[in-house]
């Protein structure tokens, strides 16, 4: 990723970079409370800002760009997974402009030079895979777009769960929950992100109660014990895990 260091001369224009890492799910996403992503990662006004989430083999980088503002196209050695959490970006690879909103994503495929314009101000997740034991599901074709709670189909009684990546390193998974299911209390095996996308859920957390729905998020720290449940009304989710 091009940009400048936080504090160093910007690029002239609308184009502004600010880059900030601050470790995994840093405390600003403090674990234990429903949050909005533009909370921590409100657009700045004629920039784009990144901080990285998560680095080595789980390299997952957060991206807030002000209308108007993009980010050049580059082409890397590995594919990259991109999901819009707010608003609504343009990323264009060769031959194509794909629209994506908000609660939506797309596959960067290795090599392919992309690049993202904010057609309203937006904030998405980059998920790199380097894993060479990567698993991306094979049903989720580069170069297109997709609806994340399109992705599983609510079942009358059950739980369903599909892995979207899954490495060493890392897991993306979304689910669905009909009402009345849900996991029971776990400890976190590393740090975590959950986003509601459809629906209304409960997350129990380290002794407290804390309803969510689609559009909110909620951090997991490490260990951190914790249920899911779909109490009154179906449910859907999707959850980013560290695994480092």
């Amino acid at each position: 990723m091009m940009g400048v260091e936080k504090g160093a001369a910007a690029p002239l224009g609308r184009r502004a970079y600010i880059r900030s890492r601050e470790g995994c799910f840093p405390m600003i996403d403090q674990p234990g409370r429903v949050f909005l992503v533009t909370d921590s990662d409100q657009p700045v006004p004629g920039c784009t800002v990144s901080r990285s989430l998560a680095d080595g083999a789980a390299g997952i980088v957060r991206f807030s760009l002000d209308a108007g503002t993009d980010i050049s196209a580059e082409a890397y050695p590995i594919p990259k997974l991109l999901v819009a959490e707010f608003g609504q970006m343009e990323v264009a690879l060769p031959g194509a402009a794909l629209s994506v909103p908000a609660g939506s994503g797309c596959v960067v495929p290795a090599g392919a030079p992309a690049g993202v314009r904010a057609v309203q101000p937006v904030v998405y997740l980059e998920i790199e895979i380097t894993d060479k034991e990567q698993s991306m599901d094979e049903n989720i074709k580069p170069g297109e777009v997709f609806a994340l709670s399109e992705l599983v189909p609510y079942q009358e009684g059950r739980i369903v769960n599909r892995d979207l990546v899954n490495t060493n390193a890392m897991k993306f998974v979304v689910m669905a929950f009909d009402a009345g299911t849900g996991l029971s209390p776990h400890a976190a095996p590393g740090d975590a992100l959950v986003t509601a996308l459809d629906g209304k859920g409960v997350i129990f957390y380290e002794g407290q109660e804390h309803p969510i729905e689609a559009g909110q998020s909620f951090r997991f720290a490490k260990g951190g014990m914790h249920a899911v449940k779909a109490v009154d009304e179906r449910f859907k989710m999707s959850l980013l895990l560290t695994l480092e």
